[in-house]
C-alpha cells in the first residue's frame, strides 16, 4: 500500500524516526547504568513495544489493566501498572497474577494499602506493590519526608505484601524549556525518590527498586545514583509539547496524521482538511508554551514541516489550516483540493488514542498496519 492509497485521516508512524528515538533513550539509560522500563501507554501497540524490548528494555509500564492483559497475552510478563489501584480493580489484577503475569501494582495511601491487604488476605494471594512518591507537587504520591510513607509500608508489610519499591513521575518537567531547568528537575526527581527508599530501608522495610522517570527528565539526567530503573513513554514518538520543552526537534517526531485538503475559505486564507479534533484530539498542550502550534504543525507528504502553517482551528471532522501572522491569500494555489499533508500532534498519546490502528511507514515507503489497544 502507498500513502496515496490510505483513507484519511490516518495515524502514521515513521518507523525510522521511531527507531532512532528508541535507540536514543536506551543508550541514555545504558550510559547511566539503570534498567529501562518504557511506559507503553503512548503507543498501546505490540509492534512498537516489541521494538523497545528488542532495543534492551526490561519490562514495561502500563496505565490500564487492559493494556496489562493485552501485553501479557503478547508474551510480556514483567509489567508495572503505574496508576494507583482502586479496590474494584483488584480482582482483575489478581486474575492476571494467577495466570502468571509478574504484575506490580501501586499505592499512595493507607486506605489503598489496606484495601490491597484485605483483598489479598481473603484470597490467599500476595501482591507486589510500589509506593508512589510525589517529588514535584505535580499529581499523586506521598512526599519523600511524609510520615505516611512509613504508615503505608507498615500496612503492606504487616499484611504480607511484597514492597517492591518506590516510584515517581516528575510530570511538571513538561512545563520547563531549558536544559538547566530539566537537569535540575531530573536531580530533584532522583533525590526525592532515593530519599524515600532510604527512609523505608532505615525503618526496616525492603525496598529493592527505585523507579523514576518522565521523558524530559530521563533524557536530561546526568546522575542516577541510587536509582535502579527509569520509565518514560512519549519519547517513542515525541510530539510538539516535547519539542517546546526542548528534548527533541520537529524532525524527531515519529507520529503524524495523514490528512487531505477538502476545501478552502480563500478570503480568510484557510485550507480545510479532513482531520479535525476527532483525529488530532482536543489536546492544546502547546497553547501555554513558547510556540503555539494550534492543533498541530502542518507538514508536506514527506513529513517535512511547512513552518508557519498550523491547524489553527478544529471541529469534529474539519481542520482549518492557516498561516500564523499574515493570512496566506494564495492558500488555494499552495494547497489545492486533494493535497495530502501530514500533521504533527501536540500530544502523541492523545492523538494516537483517536485511532484503532497505525500505518507504519518504513524507509522504503512500505506500509504495514499495526493494531492499537483500547479500553480499560
Amino acid at each position: 500500500m502507498k500513502l496515496s492509497e490510505l483513507i484519511t485521516p490516518a495515524a502514521l508512524i515513521d518507523v525510522a524516526r521511531m527507531q532512532n528515538n528508541i535507540n536514543r533513550m536506551q543508550q541514555q539509560t545504558d550510559r547511566l547504568g539503570v534498567a529501562f522500563r518504557p511506559h507503553v501507554k503512548t503507543s498501546k501497540c505490540v509492534d512498537v513495544t516489541q521494538a523497545q524490548v528488542q532495543a534492551g528494555a526490561t519490562g514495561i509500564t502500563v496505565s490500564t489493566l487492559k493494556e496489562a492483559e493485552q501485553f501479557f497475552e503478547a508474551g510480556i510478563r514483567d509489567i508495572l501498572y503505574a496508576v494507583g489501584i482502586a479496590a474494584n480493580k483488584l480482582p482483575q489484577a489478581a486474575a492476571l497474577q494467577t495466570r502468571g503475569c509478574d504484575l506490580k501494582i501501586l499505592t499512595d495511601s493507607v486506605a489503598s494499602a489496606q484495601a490491597i491487604v484485605d483483598f489479598a488476605r481473603v484470597r490467599g494471594i500476595v501482591f507486589k506493590v510500589f509506593i508512589e512518591i510525589d517529588t514535584d507537587d505535580h499529581r499523586s504520591g506521598i512526599k519523600p519526608n511524609a510520615a505516611s510513607l512509613l504508615d503505608v509500608a507498615k500496612v503492606l508489610s504487616d499484611g504480607g505484601m511484597v514492597i517492591q519499591g518506590v516510584m515517581t513521575h516528575a510530570g511538571s518537567s513538561y512545563d520547563l524549556n531549558t536544559p538547566e531547568a530539566l537537569v535540575k528537575m531530573a536531580e530533584q526527581e532522583r533525590f526525592g525518590c532515593v530519599h524515600a527508599a532510604e527512609r523505608l530501608r532505615a525503618a526496616g522495610f525492603s525496598c529493592p527498586v527505585v523507579s523514576v522517570g518522565s521523558t524530559p527528565t530521563a533524557l536530561a539526567a546526568q546522575n542516577l545514583e541510587g536509582v535502579t530503573e527509569v520509565r518514560a513513554g512519549v519519547y517513542v514518538f515525541f510530539d510538539l509539547v516535547m519539542q517546546n520543552v526542548g528534548v527533541c526537534q520537529l524532525e524527531d517526531i515519529a507520529l503524524s496524521v495523514l490528512t487531505t485538503v477538502i476545501g478552502h475559505q480563500e478570503e480568510k486564507g484557510w485550507a480545510i482538511v479532513d482531520a479535525g479534533w476527532m483525529a488530532m484530539s482536543r489536546d492544546r498542550g502547546t497553547q501555554k508554551q513558547t510556540t503555539d502550534y494550534g492543533y498541530g504543525q502542518v507538514c508536506d507528504l514527506a513529513g517535512d514541516a511547512l513552518k508557519g502553517y498550523v491547524i489553527s482551528g478544529a471541529n469534529q471532522e474539519h481542520g482549518i489550516i492557516s498561516r500564523t501572522g499574515t493570512p496566506d491569500m494564495d492558500i488555494v494555489k499552495r494547497f489545492p483540493v486533494g493535497t495530502a499533508l501530514r500533521i504533527l500532534p501536540n500530544h502523541a498519546c492523545a492523538t494516537g488514542a483517536q485511532f484503532p490502528e497505525y500505518q507504519a511507514l518504513d524507509a522504503q515507503g512500505k506500509i504495514q498496519t499495526w493494531t492499537r489497544f483500547y479500553g480499560w
